[in-house]
């Protein structure tokens, strides 16, 4: 059967560095650092005292009281990042055919706060089970595309995705492969999370997962750079609005790029280290590739996963190295977790609009934060540190990784 074309005609974020679409870009461009000391909760005793929160959120600026008491952070944060996708996608949803309309979301952990809460309440009490009637609804991952669907009627495909950080990448796919098969008109993509938490910076911390740099938050997360000491923990939203080529040609949609393909692979190597020749992460954007019909000289621009870690950043780079050849050194490479830090289930998605944003401008964003080479780093390849650059991106890759080897790669291209 001839496979559907699939084009994004909205998107909306919900950053450390911007709380919309338009600001968040202007946190990419700029190369703003999101992290910063920790507001949430009393760090005294914690290894790692800061973090990417979002700056200025009220969740009263979008909700209701009563309402926002019934909505984990990470549900909050995929309802006003997805309102803004939609309505930046121009769909009208008094026309659209909503069984035709699906929400397929990623989140790698979901309600932790919420679960934490509880299970704090209970323990801190005389043993009697008081809990919320809320704390299953609030807590299960599922919930967030649940709550959007509710929102606007939408009765397609309806379900959470999780694979740890790759969760939402894993979710655009899922929302790809729907559209490509005619079983849905339009799908609203994309992850969130909010695991800044005290269970949250435990845990990772715990795994020695976390940057400790708590004399300089600001340029802890400095992915390639020799002296990165882990990744900083980050928050928030991303959505994407997928929809059929010609339904958004029929309704005269706002195109900003095509969805090519996706491509995944597992590591079968580690729970969490990645395999050290990048095994899996060479296959996983060849997967992606084929499934694209391009060849490696296509791609103009990789926004790498790049977590600031010892071990991913060097695996992930030989893998471009091995993959592309003698055309990685023409490739601008970034990670914009330099600026937003790791938004876990949330990464794939903020990281997908960073990849067609820099389509649309002709500006790749910065790594930021490097002042120190890694001699196990190829020096050949562009890794457009500390500041943005200008090129014309007509290809650009997304990759994301996550615990349990779980590889995900998107490729977009720009609709001339």
């Amino acid at each position: 059967m001839q496979l559907k074309r699939v084009v994004v005609t909205g998107m909306g974020a919900l950053t450390p560095i911007g709380n919309n679409l338009e600001a968040y870009w202007e946190g990419l461009r700029t190369g703003k650092s999101g992290s910063a000391p920790i507001t949430y909760f009393d760090t005294e005793k914690f290894k790692t005292k800061f973090a990417c929160e979002l700056k200025g959120y009220n969740p009263e600026d979008f909700f209701d009281r009563k309402e926002a008491r019934k909505l984990d952070r990470f549900a909050q944060y995929a309802l006003v990042s997805s309102d803004e996708a939609i309505a930046d996608s121009g769909i009208d949803l008094n026309v659209v055919d909503k069984f035709r309309v699906g929400v397929v979301w990623g989140a790698g952990i979901g309600g932790l706060e919420t679960f934490q809460n509880e299970v704090i309440g209970y323990a801190e009490g005389d043993g009697t089970p008081r809990f919320n009637p809320f704390f299953i609804p609030k807590m299960i991952a599922d919930i967030a595309p649940g709550n959007i669907s509710i929102k606007h009627g939408f009765m397609g495909p309806n379900y959470t995705t999780v694979s740890a950080c790759a969760s939402s990448a894993n979710a655009m796919i899922d929302a790809l492969n729907y559209i490509r098969l005619g079983h849905c008109d339009v799908i609203v993509t994309g992850g969130s999370e909010a695991a800044v938490t005290i269970a949250g910076m435990g845990g990772f911390n715990a795994m020695h997962a976390l940057s400790t740099r708590n004399e300089s938050p600001e340029t802890a997360s400095r992915p390639f750079d020799a002296t990165r000491d882990g990744f900083v923990l980050g928050e928030g939203g991303g959505a994407l609005i997928l929809e059929e080529y010609e339904h958004a040609k029929a309704r005269g949609a706002k195109i900003y790029a095509e969805v090519l393909g996706g491509g995944l692979s597992s590591d079968a190597y580690h729970m969490t280290a990645p395999h050290p020749e990048g095994i899996g992460v060479v296959k996983v954007m060849e997967n992606c590739l084929q499934n694209a019909g391009l060849k490696p000289e296509d791609v103009d621009a990789i926004n790498t996963h790049g977590t600031s870690t010892p071990l991913g950043d060097v695996a992930e780079l030989k893998a471009i190295s091995k993959v592309f050849g003698d055309h990685a050194p023409n490739i601008n490479i970034n990670s914009t977790k330099s600026m937003t830090g790791h938004l876990l289930g949330a990464a794939g998605a903020i990281e997908a609009i960073a990849s067609i944003l820099a389509m649309e401008h002709n500006i790749v964003p910065p790594t930021i934060n490097h002042s120190v080479v890694d001699e196990q780093i190829d020096p050949s390849l562009n890794l457009t540190l500390n500041k943005a650059q200008e090129r014309d991106v007509k290809v650009a890759m997304s990759n994301t990784f996550g615990f349990g080897g779980h590889n995900a790669c998107v490729l977009f291209k720009k609709i001339e």
